[in-house]
């Protein structure tokens, strides 16, 4: 069973309307900048927020494992030892520890979507699937998909393309519309930033557009990574190349929220150092003219 690591209700920036985000665990990129380092790993993993830690040794007494050790720096835990049980996050009164990844049956997820139908009906929201990738989980994601459908709930996932061919077809017959992120349109450099080549990205993202189906673009600006002139120039091309409805691009401006979540994990944010920066005015003016220039239009989304 796939492991979902959050549940976002009343969420406004995952499609159209109000909509109940689903965070499925896994991703075949590691883009340097994420936002959301927990959904790399298809695995649980633990959490620890130093800062709310109140040393109580509360989750050291009540350890199955005893692999948790209050030191002057924290709580270590024992990665020989620790077993992902969840009982330190359950038992912490500050909700210093997490435990990200949990396995929910498909219906107790139809249960927690039907319950904001009210508010998607209203809004013209639904539901979206997001992680991570949901295409990593095509049998639950399509079940999913497919039960919403019966409902007449508005379908979206969230998705890098970065998939068989095969499993992006299927799953556009039970979707109303993809989000896509175009990370870079230079393969090597996409590669250095985010582990993969984009050729399949690329191409199933053509595929889409041939079908006629609905996506939409977010380009994640980035000044140091895809923000120069040449990219947006190319970005711009290819996606005016494209039978493209929709015509609008969002470019997400640069920040490094997922900086905290890799603390959090233990892990290291942008490990080789690469210069990235929040783009300048200068900058995302240059680049919307870019796309004008190709009769794309731009949001700005910060």
């Amino acid at each position: 069973m796939s492991l979902i690591f959050d549940i976002k209700r009343y969420a406004i920036n995952d499609g159209p309307g109000i909509r109940t985000t689903i965070f499925m665990k896994g991703c075949p990129l590691s883009c340097v900048w994420c936002h959301n380092p927990e959904g790399l790993s298809s695995r649980k993993q633990k959490l620890y927020t130093k800062k709310k830690c109140i040393g109580c040794r509360t989750c050291v007494e009540n350890c199955p494992q005893k692999a948790l050790t209050l030191t002057p720096d924290g709580i270590v835990t024992d990665s020989s030892l620790c077993n992902l049980c969840g009982t330190c996050a359950e038992v912490c009164p500050a909700m210093a520890m997490e435990i990200s990844g949990t396995e929910y049956s498909i219906d107790y997820l139809m249960g927690e979507i039907e319950k904001e139908t009210v508010f998607m009906d209203r809004s013209e929201g639904g539901v979206t699937f997001c992680g991570g990738e949901p295409l990593l989980h095509p049998d639950m994601l399509l079940e999913l998909l497919h039960r919403c459908g019966e409902l007449g709930i508005h379908r979206v996932v969230d998705t890098t393309l970065h998939a068989k061919p095969e499993t992006v077809r299927e799953v556009m017959e039970h979707t109303e519309l993809f989000l896509v992120d175009l990370k870079h349109m230079d393969s090597d450099k996409h590669k250095l930033y985010c582990g993969v080549s984009n050729e399949l990205i690329l191409s199933n993202l053509r595929m889409i557009a041939d079908a006629g189906h609905e996506f939409h673009i977010r380009i994640p600006l980035i000044e140091g990574v895809n923000a120069d002139e040449d990219n947006i120039t190319h970005s711009a091309a290819f996606l005016a190349s494209l039978p493209w409805k929709y015509h609008t691009v969002n470019l997400l401006l640069y920040h490094d929220i997922g900086k905290n979540k890799h603390e959090k994990l233990g892990t290291v944010y942008n490990p080789n150092h690469y210069p990235m920066a929040t783009p300048s005015e200068e900058t995302v003016q240059r680049c919307k003219d870019i796309f004008s220039a190709y009769n794309i239009n731009v949001i700005i989304r910060g």
